[in-house]
């Protein structure tokens, strides 16, 4: 039976002194305990590992031409939503549960939104103060 990496067996073995090295790295065969490593056999190139390890490094993954990654278009906020959101963050930076519901239900917005409304709020509050010493 092959031992998996991170088995019983092959973590007891590997606490006596026996398959020493981590998973994804191997021996080539018939060589000494302390040669170095090697990488394991590459993954063909149509494997869904490779795949998914291909989209990872990707630049943008799917990015349009805009260069935006693809999900939930950018929500316009209209004057009386803005209004309504600075007042509230002229009196307190950070929202609390109880204002981001009401701001949610009054302002017709997510939570989500209203959160990420605030923490970009804050990123340019912190960028004027900085540009103003």
């Amino acid at each position: 039976m092959e031992k998996g990496p991170f088995s019983v067996e092959w973590l007891a073995q590997s606490s006596r002194g026996g398959a020493r090295e981590m998973p994804g790295e191997c021996r080539p065969e018939g060589s000494p305990e302390g040669s170095p490593l090697q990488p394991p056999p590459s993954v063909p190139a149509d494997s869904p590992r490779e795949r998914e390890a291909a989209e990872r490094r990707s630049p943008g993954r799917g990015a349009g031409p805009g260069g935006a990654a693809p999900g939930r278009p950018r929500t316009k906020f209209s004057a009386a939503q803005l209004q309504e959101l600075e007042r509230s963050f002229r009196e307190q930076r950070y929202i609390g549960a109880g204002e981001k519901r009401r701001l949610a239900a009054v302002l017709n917005l997510s939570q989500s939104q209203i959160k990420t409304w605030f923490q970009n709020r804050r990123m340019k509050f912190k960028r004027q103060t900085q540009d103003a010493r």
